[in-house]
């Protein structure tokens, strides 16, 4: 049987840009994506904490280094600069594989931790300390 798993989570990433003429996505540092294991493209849900709004886009990379988080076109308007998101990617898997990288991030979006959590670990108990 087939299940639906969170399959990457990039955790209190920092908005640090806008653009609303743009044809729609969120653009990160590539050191972002590849750390959780997600590909420019793929689709992700994306939840604002600062105003409870989630949506679904895809990721496109920025430039590296830059420790960028955008809105990009209509996702633009679903969060201001400061904003902290969580960026998830999902996956159909059998139970017994499922494992899940969570990436932490510091509020100027430097790596906070990458805990690997399965079906008997709770990663928001890793949560507890993060710095700000």
């Amino acid at each position: 049987m087939m299940v639906k798993y969170l399959k990457a989570k990039l955790h209190g990433l920092t908005v640090t840009s806008k653009n609303l003429r743009y044809t729609g996505s969120i653009k990160l540092d590539p050191a972002f994506i590849e750390r959780a294991g997600i590909a420019p493209y793929e689709a992700v849900l994306v939840v604002n904490t600062a105003n409870g709004e989630r949506f679904e886009t895809y990721v496109i990379e920025g430039r590296r280094g830059s420790r960028e988080v955008g809105l990009q076109g209509g996702t633009a308007r679903l969060g201001e600069v400061g904003d902290e998101l969580i960026v998830m990617s999902f996956v159909y898997c059998d139970p017994k594989e499922f494992r899940t990288p969570v990436t932490c991030m510091y509020r100027d979006n430097r790596l906070w931790r990458v805990v690997r959590t399965n079906g008997t670990q709770r990663a928001e108990r890793r949560m507890k300390g993060r710095g700000k």
